[in-house]
């Protein structure tokens, strides 16, 4: 089969730093914790703990929330970033603080604070329940107004001042719709467009994928919200489907197919895209014996 691996693809450099920085932290004050998935990929949450270094995830809960299950040792803030309630709470308990956020969040961080201190008030277009958008909203849940839809601007009150501006890892184009919706509504806003450089990039990649490709296959968890937003930028025009690892790969899927696509989220392992891509170089329709599939070998997930 004709695989196109398309690139860029898999880690950006802020899911390098938080995984390296949680790889150092064995020599770290114990236990050792990280508070939510450190980036949104099963697979390296189990390797993690295979290294002794455990994940709190409790669903619904806050990063705030989930630090009162955390009691000693030390506490590491994801590649999601993290308000300042976290980080003060933390040194209150007495934790020692490994902070993994995603340098791009920490600048997204910075433009609202900046804003807010000039009178601004934020449209923070992003998505409900993510870390990401926790973390931003709660620098101040006043004056951050979460933004999922065009319904949610056609509540904001026209006659205040207004910064526009987005989680790391929202679909460009779904942020771009957004923006003009709220020019042609609201008098005073100005954009200040936060998505990440390594989003943006993988994004327009999909998006510009050779005609030719009969099917694509996304490698990432279903908790990762850029790898949701490949998938949904690529069904635009393919048959596409998001897959864990090559064990979610369903043969029926292949027949008649010629050519096929590959990408992966920015949090899948190098290695796991990387069995896939192997996998449908090597597959023939009509050879059964070029449809088994290799094991996943899990010592190199964090590699």
């Amino acid at each position: 089969m004709q695989v196109k691996a398309i690139t860029p693809r898999g880690y950006c450099k802020g899911v390098v730093r938080a995984i390296q920085m949680a790889k150092n932290a064995q020599n770290e004050k114990q236990p050792i914790y990280i508070l939510g998935m450190i980036v949104h990929n099963q697979y390296i949450v189990d390797a993690l703990k295979k290294r002794g270094i455990q994940t709190i995830d409790i669903p619904h809960l806050t990063r705030l929330e989930l630090l009162e299950h955390v009691h000693e040792g030390t506490v590491i803030i994801t590649a999601h970033g993290a308000s300042e309630k976290v980080f003060q709470k933390a040194k209150e308990k007495g934790l020692n603080i490994i902070d993994a956020s995603c340098l791009d969040v920490i600048k997204t961080h910075d433009l609202i604070k900046a804003r807010l201190d000039e009178g601004y008030e934020i449209l923070y277009i992003g998505k409900k329940g993510h870390p990401e958008a926790e973390g931003a909203i709660s620098i101040d849940e006043k004056k951050v107004h979460l933004i999922t839809k065009k319904e949610d601007l056609q509540k904001i009150p026209a006659n205040q001042k207004y910064v526009i501006t987005n989680q790391t890892t929202m679909s460009l184009y779904d942020v771009y719709d957004l923006c003009e919706y709220a020019k042609s509504i609201l008098p005073h806003v100005q954009i200040e467009k936060e998505t990440c450089k390594a989003t943006q990039i993988r994004q327009e990649a999909i998006k510009n994928m050779d005609e030719d490709i009969d099917i694509v296959f996304i490698v990432g968890d279903p908790h990762s919200n850029n790898t949701q937003k490949l998938a949904s930028i690529a069904s635009q025009n393919k048959e596409v489907h998001m897959i864990e690892c090559l064990d979610d790969l369903n043969i029926e899927w292949l027949k008649g197919k010629k050519k096929a696509a590959v990408s992966s989220g920015a949090s899948t392992p190098t290695y796991l895209t990387n069995q896939v891509i192997d996998f449908l170089k090597q597959f023939d329709e009509s050879n059964s014996q070029t449809f088994d599939k290799q094991p996943i070998d899990f010592t190199k997930i964090l590699d």
